[in-house]
């Protein structure tokens, strides 16, 4: 799997040189995994040697996304916050330390946010992951934190445990999360957290988020404050509908 995930998650085919560099598992180990990968149509070896991944991923993919029930449940939420935003509305959910995009609903603005559905992204300067983390049970949660790396992806990125642990006791108090260019530079997001599965909010349960996103030029913090109680209330609703509601996002004390 780690083999695989190598080669799925690169920005062009791998030689083996690459994936040996970066896997760090012995020469023969790792020709036995390529082999084996490249057999099952899970990995593509071409004609320069190089590995992509293989079509059968597609297959997997189809059918995944066929039978997601948080995805169709969501989708006519997020139907709403696009018709009342304009921007463009994701659904993710929580891996450890990474938010997996699971929907899309596009901006009908001619610049939007670039973005696609099945991509990877770190949660802990996303509006989305800050807001799937935020409601996480304390013991799930150092178990994430204790794995990240904090990149800084650009200036506004949290660069310690610390400044990420204020920012999300600032995000349970009013109940919505803020990327001001946190991830990529120009572009802002308010999201809430979403919950989805029996007992969702304990250790085995799934977490993630809704965000509304834009150019920051476009969707100003103003803005995406004025968004927060929309958005708030469509994460919840998609949390009831799922048949949880152990985690309602509450507005904030006022």
């Amino acid at each position: 799997m780690a083999v695989l995930e190598l080669v799925v998650n690169a920005d062009m085919p791998l030689r083996f040189t690459d994936i040996h560099a970066l896997s760090r598992q012995p020469r023969g180990t790792l020709h036995r995994h390529l082999s084996h990968l490249v057999e099952e149509g899970l990995l593509f070896q071409r004609a320069d040697l190089a590995y992509e991944p293989g079509l059968r991923l597609l297959s997997f993919a189809h059918r995944a996304w066929s039978r997601n029930d948080l995805r169709r449940i969501a989708r006519p939420h997020l139907d709403r916050l696009h018709a009342e935003t304009g921007e463009t509305v994701h659904l993710g959910v929580l891996r450890t330390t990474d938010i997996i995009y699971l929907d899309k609903v596009e901006s009908r603005q001619t610049v939007r946010m670039e973005s696609q559905i099945g991509r990877v992204s770190p949660a802990y300067c996303t509006g989305l992951g800050k807001a799937a983390l935020s409601v996480l049970p304390p013991a799930r949660l150092d178990a994430s934190l204790a794995r990240i790396s904090y990149h800084p992806f650009t200036a506004n990125t949290h660069r310690s445990r610390g400044a990420l642990m204020a920012d999300l006791d600032r995000i349970r108090g009013r109940g919505y999360a803020i990327d001001a260019e946190e991830h990529e530079v120009e572009i802002h997001c308010v999201a809430a957290p979403v919950s989805s599965g029996d007992k969702a909010c304990e250790s085995h349960g799934i977490v993630g988020g809704i965000s509304v996103t834009g150019p920051a030029y476009r969707v100003t913090i103003r803005q995406l404050e004025a968004w927060s109680g929309l958005v708030r209330d469509v994460a919840n609703s998609i949390s009831h509908d799922a048949g949880v509601g152990l985690c309602p996002v509450s507005a904030p004390d006022r």
